[in-house]
């Protein structure tokens, strides 16, 4: 961590991460008790309000890339994280399902703003190794802070009111404002910065096609995607099936969670290294993409053991699934970075970022539908899916590295 204290675009992007994902942290503990309780809406409103609003999150990824060749990555990151913060302050003043709604399209739209700036300022001001290598440190960050929050929410959960469920609903706000203080001014301290980050805007500079016309760069956009449904497992289907399905304790859901909490945070950086190369990207995935069946084998045979036997499976199931989430993580880094037109990068991480979207988007309907509705067969074609996908992903790599190591010949 100490590359990240000499450099200071990666120290303001840290100091941002760290302050978002502690309201973030914060936020997922609380909000749905202070949906309920504080606002008044029923469980059924709260899901349909948050899948609208994820839509318009999905939609904002992609134009955000678009935004961040025009206007600036950074600039765009810092207005999206300060706009991102008033929208979730506004939930404390929400009293009703249409001011709900209105909220919640807000906070997504912006989020999604934020994320694919983000990811068009480390493709554009990082080169090689050190784009996925920050993107991992940054990821440790944000795991970490994330962890921190849900033990800070812990106190309004403890009091269980209303009120301190909004209280701490302004303090998620207050922090995810702060984020944006380290971005201020940061092209004028970094020189070199502001010619970075607008050279798409520059006069004269090519404009090459669509990302959406790049079909390398779609397939590998739809595959990773697929893949990242997995976390669907960790926010909806594992609690869901450990609590339902099991005859583990249900404590064991927090367990669960510390377990995927510190391997990404001791292992990502590790996972990550070498993914700056398309092929060893695509091996990343792959492995991932088997992990995931191991995994989803696992978290099946827990449903027909003991409460002892299970619980050890069920932690077996989470080591692996972990694994998996840091390998594919850094697989789909280095593919969406490397793969990317230059000239283009807001687009093409826009394109990537989207895909993300959409898999955190659906990625509880499919998990629920199908591991936790159908048992040991939704999980074994749950798991099946994910190997397809993440061996669909290495082939994509592959073609795509030979189609490099054949060009200069072809030049020639």
């Amino acid at each position: 961590m100490a590359q990240l204290l000499k450099d200071p675009v990666e120290r303001a992007l840290a100091s941002a991460v760290a302050a978002l994902s502690l309201s973030r942290g914060m936020f997922f503990a609380v909000s749905a008790l202070y949906f309920t309780r504080g606002v008044g809406l029923s469980p059924a409103a709260i899901g349909i309000g948050l899948t609208v609003a994820g839509g318009f999150g999905v939609l904002a990824s992609y134009v955000g890339g678009r935004l961040s060749d025009r206007w600036g990555a950074d600039r765009l990151q810092q207005w999206a994280l300060a706009a991102n913060g008033v929208s979730l302050l506004a939930y404390a003043f929400a009293g009703d399902l249409i001011t709900f709604l209105a909220v919640a399209v807000c906070v997504s739209t912006t989020r999604g703003l934020q994320g694919t700036a983000q990811m068009t300022m480390l493709a554009r001001w990082y080169v090689g190794p050190e784009r996925v290598a920050v993107r991992a440190r940054l990821r440790v960050v944000m795991n970490v802070l994330m962890g921190v929050g849900t033990l800070l929410a812990s106190l309004a959960l403890l009091v269980d009111t209303a009120t301190a469920y909004r209280v701490t609903i302004v303090v998620v706000g207050v922090l995810t404002l702060l984020g944006a203080l380290p971005l201020i001014g940061l092209r004028r301290r970094v020189s070199g910065l502001a010619a970075r980050m607008d050279v798409s805007a520059a006069l004269g500079v090519p404009r090459g096609p669509s990302p959406l016309r790049d079909r390398t760069y779609v397939a590998s956009t739809l595959l990773n995607a697929v893949v990242a449904i997995h976390f669907g497992l960790t926010s909806v289907g594992i609690p869901l099936w450990v609590a339902d399905h099991t005859e583990a304790p249900t404590v064991v859901v927090s367990a669960l969670l510390l377990v995927n909490t510190a391997y990404v945070a001791l292992f990502q950086i590790r996972a990550s290294r070498g993914t700056q190369n398309v092929r060893t990207a695509g091996q990343s995935v792959r492995r991932a993409g088997l992990l995931l069946l191991i995994a989803c084998l696992l978290f099946a045979t827990a449903g027909q053991l003991g409460a002892v036997a299970a619980t050890v499976v069920l932690l077996l199931g989470a080591l692996a699934s972990s694994a998996a989430e840091t390998k594919g993580e850094a697989g789909s880094w280095g593919m969406a970075f490397e793969l990317a037109d230059p000239a283009r990068a807001g687009a093409y991480q826009g394109l990537s970022q989207t895909g993300h979207a959409l898999a955190l988007m659906l990625g509880p309907a499919v998990v629920t539908t199908t591991a936790v509705d159908q048992g040991v067969p939704g999980w074994i074609g749950l798991g099946v899916l994910f190997a397809a996908a993440g061996t669909a992903t290495g082939v994509v790599a592959n073609r795509a590295a030979d189609r490099r190591h054949h060009e200069p010949a072809a030049v020639s």
